[in-house]
C-alpha cells in the first residue's frame, strides 16, 4: 500500500474507524464506572547489614562485608514477605478474614537491583485498612528477620536489621480504576482494532476500485469511465436525440479515445468484452455505437454474445434473426442488418441461440463477414460474452483490431481481470484499452462524471 491508497482506505472506512473508536471509549467508560475502587499505600523498609566484631570496633572490610550481605539478602526477602511466615501473624493481629493466600494477593513487594530498600505495597477497597495491613506486614517481617531468619546462635547481634524508614500512610485518592487511562486505553484499542481491520480489508480486497487499479490489472490505458446510476437498467441508451449531461458526455469522451486506437485509413473493428458478467459491456458498446453514429460515421454494431444477447432488447428491435443465420448461410448480411432510426447505425442482432457459439464465431464465415463489413462501414463494434467464462470473445478478438475490456469499479476482481487479458493475448490478440464502469459518485473514489448526478450502472 502506498500513501495515496492508504489515505483513500482511511477515507473509505472513516465511519468504521470512528465507530470502533467510540466503542472502545464506551468500553473504557464502562470499565471505569463498574470496576471496584482500590486504594494503594506503601511502606518502605531498609535492610541494614551489621558488622560482626569481637571488640566492638568494626573494620572497613567488616562493614563492606555486612553491606554486601544485606544487598544479597534483599532478593530472598522479597520472596519471603508474601509467605505465610510473615502474613499469618498479620492476620492474627488484625483479625483479618482473608487466608494467607488471599492476603498475599493484596500485597506486592519490590526492590531495586543492588539496593537495600524494600517497598511493601497493599491495595484494598478501604484506605485505612490498606495502611494498617501494609504497616503490619512491615512490622511482622522485621520481627521474623530478627527472631527467626537472622537470629545469631551466640551472644553476637544479628547481622541484619530491618528498619521502617517510611510507614504506610492512609491514601486520600483511589489508585484504581484510573479513569483517564481507561478512557484513553479504550479509545486507542478501538482505533487500533479499526486500523487493523482497514488494513486487512484493503490488502485482501482484490476488486478494481480506481482507474489506477484498472490500469495495473490490464496493463492497458483507461479509455474512459462511466459513473454508477441505478436507472441504467430501465434506460440503458442515453446517447440519443442529442441528449446532454454527464452520462452521454462520458460515452462521447470514450468515442474520442477509441478514435485514436487505430491508424488512419483502416476500418477499425473492436470486440468489447469483460472478465465477468454484469460489468456493463453491453450498455457501454450500445452507447459507444450511438456516439460514433452521431458524428456521421457508418457504424455496424454486432451482437456476438450468442449466449445471453442484450443488444436487440436495448434498441427495441427483432433479435430472432441475425448473426447466427448469417454465419449458417441461411441469410445474407444485407438482409440481417437493421438500420436503427434514420441515422448511420446498423445493428446485427444475435439471432437464434446456437449450440456451438465458439465454433461459429471462430469460423471462416465470421472472417468473411468482418471483411465484407469493413468494405461498407467506417467502424465495427462487436459485443462478446465475458472472456473468462467462455472463449468466444478471444476467438473473435484475433480477427479484429483488438479488444476493449470493460471493468466495473467495486465489482471486477483484479485476478480475474488479469486472466481476461491473458486469455485474449494467448490467441495473439491485444487488449487496446479499458473502460471503467460503475465509478462511485460519492466517497474518496468518486468520479467527476458523477458530480452532476448522472452515472452508469451495468448489465
Amino acid at each position: 500500500m502506498n500513501i495515496q491508497s492508504s489515505l483513500r482506505a482511511l477515507r473509505t472506512y472513516a465511519v468504521l474507524l470512528v465507530s470502533l473508536t467510540l466503542i472502545g471509549l464506551s468500553a473504557g467508560v464502562l470499565y471505569a464506572l463498574t470496576a471496584p475502587v482500590r486504594y494503594s499505600t506503601t511502606a518502605e523498609l531498609l535492610v541494614i547489614g551489621q558488622a560482626q566484631s569481637v571488640d566492638g570496633a568494626a573494620t572497613t572490610a567488616e562493614l563492606n562485608l555486612a553491606r554486601s550481605y544485606a544487598i544479597q539478602a534483599v532478593g530472598s526477602y522479597v520472596a519471603i514477605i508474601p509467605s505465610s511466615l510473615v502474613l499469618q501473624p498479620v492476620i492474627d493481629e488484625l483479625g483479618l478474614p482473608e487466608t494467607t493466600a488471599e492476603l498475599a494477593g493484596l500485597v506486592s513487594v519490590s526492590a531495586a537491583p543492588a539496593s537495600t530498600t524494600i517497598s511493601i505495597s497493599v491495595s484494598d477497597g478501604k484506605p485505612g485498612r490498606a495502611a494498617r495491613i501494609a504497616n503490619a506486614v512491615a512490622e511482622s517481617f522485621a520481627t521474623v528477620v530478627a527472631e527467626q531468619l537472622e537470629r545469631p546462635s551466640d551472644t553476637r547481634r544479628s547481622i541484619v536489621r530491618i528498619d521502617v524508614i517510611q510507614p504506610a500512610g492512609v491514601p486520600t485518592a483511589p489508585s484504581a480504576p484510573n479513569r483517564t487511562v481507561a478512557l484513553l486505553g479504550g479509545g486507542l484499542l478501538g482505533l487500533a482494532a479499526g486500523i487493523v481491520i482497514v488494513v486487512l480489508r484493503t490488502v485482501l480486497d482484490a476488486r478494481v476500485r480506481t482507474i489506477e487499479d484498472a490500469t495495473e490489472a490490464t496493463g492497458a490505458p483507461v479509455l474512459g469511465t462511466t459513473a454508477f446510476d441505478p436507472s441504467t437498467g430501465t434506460q440503458p441508451l442515453v446517447v440519443t436525440g442529442g441528449m446532454t449531461g454527464a452520462r452521454p458526455e462520458s460515452y462521447r469522451s470514450l468515442r474520442t479515445s477509441v478514435q485514436f486506437l487505430s491508424p488512419a485509413g483502416e476500418t477499425p473493428s473492436y470486440v468489447v468484452t469483460s472478465a465477468g458478467p454484469g460489468e456493463g459491456k453491453s450498455t457501454t458498446i450500445a452507447n459507444l455505437a450511438l456516439a460514433f453514429a452521431e458524428t456521421g460515421a457508418k457504424v455496424a454494431l454486432i451482437d456476438a454474445d450468442l449466449r445471453l444477447p442484450r443488444i436487440a432488447d436495448y434498441f427495441g428491435i427483432e433479435g430472432g434473426v441475425g448473426l447466427t443465420e448469417v454465419l449458417a448461410g441461411r441469410l445474407s448480411v444485407a438482409d440481417a442488418l437493421q438500420r436503427w432510426g434514420r441515422g448511420t447505425l446498423f445493428v446485427l442482432p444475435s439471432g437464434t441461440v446456437p449450440p456451438n457459439p465458439a465454433e461459429l464465431l471462430g469460423s471462416s464465415e465470421m472472417a468473411r463477414l468482418l471483411a465484407d463489413l469493413r468494405e461498407a462501414f467506417d467502424i465495427i463494434l462487436i459485443d462478446a460474452p465475458p472472456v473468462v467464462l467462455v472463449t468466444d470473445a478471444a476467438v473473435i478478438a484475433r480477427r479484429t483490431s483488438g479488444a476493449i475490456l470493460v471493468t466495473a469499479a467495486g465489482k471486477s476482481v483484479i485476478p480475474r481481470v488479469r486472466d481476461a487479458v491473458t486469455n485474449i493475448e494467448n490467441v495473439g490478440a491485444k487488449v487496446l484499452g479499458t473502460v471503467v464502469t460503475m465509478m462511485p459518485t460519492r466517497g474518496p473514489d468518486r468520479t467527476l462524471v458523477g458530480a452532476y448526478g448522472y452515472g452508469d450502472g451495468a448489465r
